[in-house]
């Protein structure tokens, strides 16, 4: 077996036990609907014109965000299916925040697919390089494709029946696994950067559930607003992760 570290085999069980619980609960759950509230923002200020005007401009950060990660992936030592995860990644923020600015400037469930469509393939990106980094070079090659596949899949099937189960699965699931596989098995990249960019995006989820809360302090901004800024500082946090300056030797 290709282990980075020969990590004990409780460890891998009880990862794939948290696996396999993920999916039961999500099978035996009922249909979970899109809630219509979930469009009703609390900063609705135009901005020069632009409706919902910081929620749609704040969008710039995962621009920047995305074409910075492209240009420092492509000038990293990465070779391979990790240079492709790299890249994939760096084009899915540059399509989240086109879709998210698309989004954000009329909010309804047909923008929102094209929010989600390309946010849908970030954490399951990242999830495939942590599996190759902490358990299987071969695992994580083999699995990114279909991690990525199956992602932006969560989100056509929600699109088409409304039933919210695969996307939430699909997001959630490589949230709660990255931070388990990361305490229990050693890897080869440094943690740091994405232990501090998955810390920044709970804190992005934080502010984003308290859109209203957050605005009513003085309506100089929003929740949502800074769920964006938040998110972006964790994205580039995770692609320091993904492409590290020091060239490593890895098996592929």
């Amino acid at each position: 077996m290709d282990m980075a570290a020969s990590p004990g085999r409780w460890r891998i069980g009880l990862l794939a036990g948290v696996t396999t619980a993920a999916f039961v609960v999500a099978a035996l759950a009922p249909p979970l609907p899109q809630d219509p509230e979930y469009h009703a923002f609390a900063d609705h200020r135009s901005i020069l014109g632009v409706a919902n005007g910081l929620n749609v401009i704040s969008n710039v950060g995962f621009l920047l965000a995305g074409l910075w990660a492209f240009a420092h992936v492509a000038r990293s030592a990465l070779i391979g299916w990790e240079r492709a995860a790299g890249l994939v990644f760096a084009v899915g923020l540059v399509l989240t925040g086109l879709g998210s600015a698309w989004y954000h400037s009329a909010p309804s469930n047909a923008t929102l697919v094209w929010d989600r469509l390309p946010l849908s393939v970030l954490f399951p990106t990242v999830f495939a390089v942590v599996i190759a980094d902490r358990a299987s070079v071969a695992a994580g090659r083999a699995l990114l494709g279909p991690l990525v596949l199956g992602a932006a899949a969560s989100v056509i099937y929600w699109h088409l029946t409304d039933d919210l189960r695969p996307y939430a699965l699909a997001q959630f699931l490589p949230m709660l696994l990255i931070p388990l596989m990361l305490a229990l098995l050693p890897g080869r990249r440094p943690a740091a950067p994405l232990v501090a960019g998955v810390a920044i995006y709970v804190v992005a989820k934080i502010v984003e559930v308290g859109d209203h809360a957050i605005f009513a302090l003085g309506a100089l901004v929003s929740g949502h607003t800074l769920k964006h800024v938040f998110a972006a500082l964790a994205s580039v946090l995770i692609v320091l992760w993904l492409a590290p300056r020091r060239p490593e030797s890895r098996q592929r």
